[in-house]
């Protein structure tokens, strides 16, 4: 990996998060190293992808109840749950 100030790697991070919709798992997976890797946090991008294969979501099965949002990946069946703020 190239070495890169803060400001570029935040900036290559959210040029990833523009067109996601048709990347690999592999690329996903390189993305979250370099966020690791500069300490910068993926906030609300993180829930475009699948939390254990690092598939995109492609039509996922959504469900909400009083407290939580659940998305069901297509590919390995994990259910991510994403607590929903109330005010």
């Amino acid at each position: 990996m190239e070495k890169l100030s803060k400001k570029e790697a935040e900036e290559k991070i959210k040029s990833f998060f523009v067109h996601i919709k048709n990347k690999t798992p592999e690329e996903i997976k390189k993305i979250k190293k370099l966020s690791m890797k500069y300490n910068l946090k993926l906030g609300g991008l993180r829930k475009n992808f699948c939390k254990k294969c690092l598939t995109t979501y492609k039509n996922p099965e959504i469900r909400s109840n009083k407290n939580f949002k659940s998305f069901k990946c297509k590919e390995c069946g994990y259910v991510n749950r994403w607590k929903i703020k109330l005010s």
